[in-house]
Formats: structure tokens, C-alpha cells, sequence
């Protein structure tokens, strides 16, 4: 959705062509099922059911303020700004790698096929990252407009922490219960 509001926004014909392609990562194209479909099988190769992921019933209050708050941010925000935003997947192929690595060591129980979504984001975050850097270093070129690219890292910032927060609250009340 929020690649579908990027792409609405966006009158530069070579640059939607380019950026649909985050939409057919995610949503799935041909024989790929797509990314929120393995982020699905990752779910399930935990122990979750799929009427859990689809009902959203672990979805903490604050996780879901926080991720409509940035669809809402790219629905409203000039294109530009909204694909930079994604810059905040700089380090996203090398944590991804580091995932692979280690959590087979941490986590024996997730089977290998659970991890295709990490497998896939690594060639895929590198390719996002290099067209949101494109966008950015060509709108993005007084003083002025480098500190608003700041202003908005730090928002996409402020929306991942807002995230971990949700989750750290949920998950360790429930530990703690």
C-alpha cells in the first residue's frame, strides 16, 4: 500500500516503472508468490497458524498506529519525499545476511524454507535502496531540502522505534504474565 501510494503520487513515468517493481516484490507476480507471502511461510515455520496472521489478532495497538501512520505519510507526502523514506533499508541487505547466519543457531525450530524471505530481501533491499538514493540525491539538493531528507529519516526512524516499542510492550507483558 504504501508503494501503491508512492506510485500514485508520482507523474515521472520512469520512475514508476521502476518503483512498481517493490509492489510485484511484495504482493507476488507469475509462479513468485511474493514477499508477504514468505513472510507468511517465515510465520508459520515458527509455530503460528495462518488464521493468526490473517485474523491480525497479534497485531499490537501501537505497531498498527505506527504502520498506518507511515502509509498515511506516503499517501499525503510529495513522491519524493515518500521514496525517501525508504533510504532507512540502507544496512537492510547486511542485517538480512546476518539473519541467515545466525538464526538457524538461535532458532533450530524454523525450518530453512521459513528464511526465503530474508534470502530474498537481500538482492531486493539493495535494489530498493539504490533507486530511493537515486530519487533522493536528484530532489533533494539545497541545504533546505537535505535537511528535510533528514527530517524525514528521522520520522521513518521515530516509525521503526514506534514499532519495537509496540512489540517490546506486548511481548514482555506477556513474558512477564
Amino acid at each position: 500500500m504504501k508503494d501503491a501510494a508512492i506510485l500514485s503520487n508520482c507523474p515521472d513515468r520512469a520512475v514508476r516503472r521502476q518503483w512498481v517493481q517493490r509492489i510485484l516484490d511484495h504482493d507476488g507476480h507469475g509462479d513468485d508468490p511474493g514477499g508477504i507471502e514468505a513472510w507468511a511461510q517465515l510465520a508459520l515455520a515458527t509455530g503460528l497458524a495462518r488464521e493468526e496472521l490473517e485474523d491480525l489478532r497479534h497485531v499490537a495497538p501501537g505497531m498498527r498506529f505506527a504502520v498506518d501512520a507511515y502509509v498515511n505519510f506516503a499517501r499525503r507526502a510529495p513522491w519524493q519525499e515518500a521514496a525517501c523514506s525508504a533510504l532507512t533499508e540502507l544496512f537492510a541487505p547486511k542485517i538480512h545476511k546476518e539473519r541467515l547466519a545466525n538464526w538457524p543457531q538461535h532458532y533450530p525450530w524454523i525450518e530453512s524454507n521459513g528464511l526465503q524471505y530474508f534470502r530474498n530481501r537481500v538482492l531486493q533491499a539493495r535494489r530498493d535502496v539504490e533507486q530511493a538514493l537515486e530519487v533522493t540525491l536528484t530532489y533533494f539538493v539545497t541545504p533546505a531540502q537535505q535537511q528535510r531528507a533528514l527530517d524525514i529519516l528521522q520520522f521513518k526512524l521515530d516509525v521503526l522505534w514506534a514499532m519495537n516499542d509496540a512489540m517490546a510492550l506486548k511481548y514482555a507483558a506477556e513474558l512477564t504474565a
